[in-house]
């Protein structure tokens, strides 16, 4: 996977004008080497995202040198929901690193299905160490054994390539399945008991109303 960047010598206000063109402003940095301003087109950039993530190793060309990077950071406009800003890591694909990889939940839980259990998804991504021509680009899980209430699949059933070593706890959580939530019907109020008036309590309450007519 390659993507097509160029030295940029645009900073400040300039980079408004550089974003209406259709780029992005970026840099490149890495252990042993001279941080880099760069810029890239937002299209190709997008559509290299798309595949690659954060955590897929990709030839960045500059000046018809190829350099592996990762998609370190990417800063995203909060109400266009586009990107502003890109960080590329220069790797080495002789050194293992540390990286994060996203879960893909796949099949279908007896339990949810036959028992109306809840899905609940713990962990969105696990923390990896691999070099980088091994790390998966996602890690799909297979939710068609939780076939009873309470089943769980923790980080330790896990099964990756053995070239992978999982940084997350064993015991860790992945998913599980909860019982369905009941909704309690609110109690029905108890009618107030009615008033029983006496014989006795009428004629005293005759007697009163008499007394205050002939004052």
């Amino acid at each position: 996977m390659e993507l097509k960047v160029q030295k940029r010598e645009k900073f400040g206000k300039q980079l408004t004008a550089l974003k209406k063109d259709g780029f992005l402003p970026a840099e490149l940095y890495g252990r042993g080497i001279s941080n880099l301003h760069l810029s890239v087109s937002a299209k190709e950039f997008a559509k290299v995202f798309k595949e690659a993530g954060e955590n897929s190793v990709i030839d960045l060309l500059i000046d018809g040198e190829k350099r592996p990077v990762m998609i370190y950071d990417v800063d995203v406009d909060p109400l266009k929901n586009e990107p502003r800003h890109v960080d590329f890591h220069q790797i080495r694909m002789d050194e293992k690193i540390e990286t994060e990889v996203p879960l893909r939940f796949i099949g279908e839980s007896p339990a949810v299905k036959e028992k109306g259990g809840v899905l609940i998804k713990a962990l969105h991504e696990i923390k990896v160490e691999a070099f980088p021509s091994d790390i998966p680009h996602v890690v799909e899980i297979d939710i068609g054994g939780l076939g009873e209430i309470g089943a769980v699949i923790h980080v330790g059933d896990l099964r990756l390539s053995d070239k992978v070593r999982i940084l997350d706890e064993a015991d860790a959580v992945v998913a599980t399945i909860s019982a369905p939530v009941v909704e309690e019907e609110a109690p029905v109020a108890e009618a107030a008991p009615e008033t029983i008036v006496t014989e006795g309590e009428e004629k005293r309450a005759q007697k009163e109303k008499e007394e205050k007519t002939s004052e």
